[in-house]
C-alpha cells in the first residue's frame, strides 16, 4: 500500500518570487524569507497574513521555490495546502494574492475568504 503524496504546500509565480526577492533586498535587518499565515477576520472569516520571517520556528513548514523561502505558520497549513502565491500590480491594487483550491468563498473586496 503506497502513501499518497500531498500536494506542494504552496508555490510561487515568477512575479511573487521577484517581489519577495525585492522586498528582502530592501530590509535593514537580516530576513530569511516571508511568513504566510491566516487570521480570523474579514466578512468571510479568514484573511491571509504575509510578513517578514527574521527567524524560523521549529513547527513551521518551509517551502523553497524559485530562489526564495516561504515559512508557513503551522496553524495555516491546512488552509493554504496546494495554493499558489502571486503578486499583482494594477492601477487600483498591488499585493500578494492567493489562488487557493481550498476556498469555498471570497468576499467582494478580496480581503477575506472561507474554507
Amino acid at each position: 500500500m503506497s502513501m499518497e503524496q500531498r500536494p506542494q504546500l504552496i508555490s510561487l509565480t515568477d512575479a511573487a518570487a521577484d517581489r519577495v526577492k525585492m522586498l528582502i533586498g530592501k530590509t535593514d535587518k537580516p530576513v530569511l524569507g516571508l511568513r504566510v499565515g491566516v487570521s480570523a477576520k474579514g466578512c468571510n472569516g479568514m484573511s491571509y497574513v504575509v510578513e517578514y520571517a527574521e527567524d524560523e520556528s521549529k513547527l513551521e513548514e518551509v517551502v523553497e521555490d524559485k530562489g526564495v523561502k516561504i515559512f508557513i505558520d503551522p496553524m495555516a497549513v491546512m488552509y493554504v495546502l496546494g495554493s499558489t502565491m502571486d503578486y499583482v500590480e494594477d492601477k487600483f491594487h498591488s499585493g500578494f494574492v492567493f489562488d487557493n483550491p481550498n476556498e469555498t468563498g471570497r468576499c467582494g473586496c478580496g480581503e477575506s475568504f472561507s474554507i
